[in-house]
């Protein structure tokens, strides 16, 4: 068994435009741990998983898991293609 944290810091930084210095600077840690909590080799401590948290606003489970997270896909649902016709006024 091994003790991997995933996470979704990445996916929220980039969802909120936050760099990973800023971030850093507003958790009070260096701005490479970030990339390590990023990429999953280094697991925070509970006292800094809750002060990231608390930086999104939202709860520990969604951004920490034991468990990985599932992928987020691209993929749109199928929409009926509009012919040629449609598109003339």
């Amino acid at each position: 068994m091994t003790d991997v944290v995933h996470n979704r810091i990445a996916l929220l930084r980039a969802e909120q435009g936050v760099s990973r210095r800023a971030f850093a600077d507003a958790l009070g840690v260096h701005y490479q741990t970030i990339g390590y909590l990023e990429r999953g080799e280094y697991n925070p401590s509970l006292h800094l998983a809750l002060r990231i948290a608390a930086f999104f606003d939202v709860p520990v489970e969604l951004i920490f898991s034991v468990e990985p997270f599932p992928r987020i896909t691209s993929a749109q649902p199928d929409t009926p293609a509009r012919s040629a016709d449609s598109l003339s006024p």
